[in-house]
């Protein structure tokens, strides 16, 4: 016989966590559980030396602010986003001041967003991007210079050793922030498991299996003596990282047809020298190599990790064919199947300019990527720097009924038709992101619920069913409301 629970969730990383603890909000006495393969929460993409801890909000990555071809510049993804950061900020400071989250810094650190570009061409871009970006609510305060001591006065790493006829130019946003997102992922857990949610670790998910009366049968198996365990959930949550595309196959809803994953791995040169870290206190991001992914952008970034402050650069681009650090080396071709592999086959073939980056980045000699950090940090010693390996990312590979085989470089929720199961594909902006992409994926589960549901939503994101610039006085008040709750700079 199987046990009947309410909700299960599949990982225990950033994403599981926050609908774990949205739904305890929503129902306090369902029965809702966690299952992570690993022996603790967050070892894998929310860890925070898997990924760069940067609380996405566009304000210094480029590439949401694509130029058009007639030379302006388009900030619809950037709005998007930032509005997407900003409901975040609103779910974490509801459960700071409600209590479930202790001390905001234990998480979250004030840390400037800056852009930076050399080179005439970029330069121009920099400064239509700034005028595109500074009038807008949620990009108030942003600074922009080309001047040599203003930016070495933001960044000091940045000028020394670099050719004084080098056009360059900055900005700079004081609100951003660096988030540790294996930290908030533990406090997140702690505080479900505190209020009687239960997280099963070691157990590692072999089946999904619908049954008659619309639940899952979950077919598990207990790492610790390898014992075979079953259980059924009304609803199932796959939040497994880079594994959600097979979990999701081996479940057999249509919606996962045509679905398909790129693996992209990555490392960082990290220095943890006091000397060095104390002279630098931002993200720096610059422009990405032409056919580069979006989260490949290079960037020089202060990472707060357990109160201890480092700096590292990159991430720098590889392959591997596993979808997590500790997955299989048959993961991407056991994700091959009939629906999805000419898509796959497509991407394959109009990504040229991908496929000879991801070369390039794997032929690079250290000596090569030393050359990237300098590029940013002129003045770098080589032996300040040690490499790490970055996380793995799968990349969402679609089929688009006009354009074929499409790579997406985004996140996306895949949901069957009843509500039943859902799980979440790909990449950055991701963590980030985490609470506007449970709301999304909670309308669309649990439609007949969300009119009861509302209030206590409207309660954790004030902002619920509205923008935060919708007028600059809502977005001042609601910038201002969550940056005192959570202990960062307005």
């Amino acid at each position: 016989m199987s046990e009947r629970i309410d909700v299960a969730l599949i990982g225990a990383g950033i994403m599981s966590a926050t609908l774990a603890t949205m739904l305890q909000q929503l129902e306090p006495e369902w029965d809702i559980r966690i299952y992570e393969r690993l022996s603790d929460v967050a070892l894998e993409s929310s860890n925070p030396w898997n990924n760069a801890g940067t609380g996405h909000a566009a304000l210094c990555e480029l590439n949401y602010t694509p130029e058009r071809a007639d030379g302006t510049i388009d900030i619809t993804n950037a709005v998007k986003v930032n509005e997407q950061f900003q409901v975040s900020r609103q779910f974490w400071a509801y459960l700071v001041n409600e209590g479930t989250l202790p001390e905001p810094t234990a998480f979250l650190n004030s840390t400037p967003h800056m852009s930076f570009v050399w080179g005439e061409a970029n330069v121009a871009y920099l400064r239509k991007r700034y005028d595109a970006l500074k009038d807008h609510p949620l990009f108030a305060g942003m600074e922009y210079s080309e001047d040599a001591a203003q930016i070495r006065r933001w960044a000091p790493l940045l000028l020394p050793g670099r050719a004084k006829s080098q056009p360059i130019a900055a900005t700079y946003m004081a609100s951003g922030t660096d988030v540790d997102f294996g930290a908030l992922t533990r406090l997140l857990v702690d505080g479900f498991i505190d209020n009687g949610g239960r997280l099963e670790v070691e157990h590692t998910v072999r089946g999904l299996t619908k049954l008659k009366d619309g639940a899952w049968r979950i077919k598990l198996r207990h790492e610790i003596g390898e014992t075979p365990l079953q259980v059924e959930a009304r609803f199932v949550f796959v939040g497994a990282g880079g594994h959600a595309l097979p979990l999701l196959q081996k479940s057999r809803i249509p919606e996962i047809r045509g679905f398909g994953g790129f693996p992209i791995s990555g490392e960082w040169l990290r220095s943890d020298d006091p000397e060095v870290v104390a002279k630098h206190l931002a993200k720096v991001y610059g422009k990405a190599s032409v056919g580069a992914p979006p989260m490949s952008v290079p960037h020089l970034d202060t990472r707060v990790v357990d109160g201890q402050a480092s700096l590292l650069f990159g991430p720098y681009a590889g392959f591997s064919p596993k979808f997590l650090k500790t997955g299989s080396w048959f993961d991407l071709f056991g994700s091959i199947r009939l629906h999805n592999i000419v898509p796959m086959l497509q991407v394959g073939l109009r990504n040229f300019d991908l496929v000879k980056y991801l070369v390039g980045e794997l032929l690079a000699s250290r000596e090569d990527r030393l050359d990237a950090l300098r590029e940013f940090y002129p003045n770098a010693k080589g032996d300040d720097w040690y490499k790490m390996v970055a996380g793995q990312r799968v990349q969402v590979i679609k089929n688009d009924p006009e354009k074929g085989g499409v790579l997406q470089f985004g996140t996306e929720v895949v949901a069957a038709a009843d509500g039943s199961i859902a799980g979440l594909l790909g990449a950055s902006p991701g963590a980030s992101t985490a609470a506007p992409i449970m709301l999304e994926l909670l309308q669309r589960c649990f439609p007949d619920r969300m009119a009861a549901w509302t209030p206590t939503i409207t309660r954790m994101v004030p902002t619920y069913g509205g923008t935060v610039s919708e007028s600059p006085e809502t977005a001042d008040r609601v910038l201002g409301e969550t940056a005192a709750a959570l202990a960062i700079a307005r």
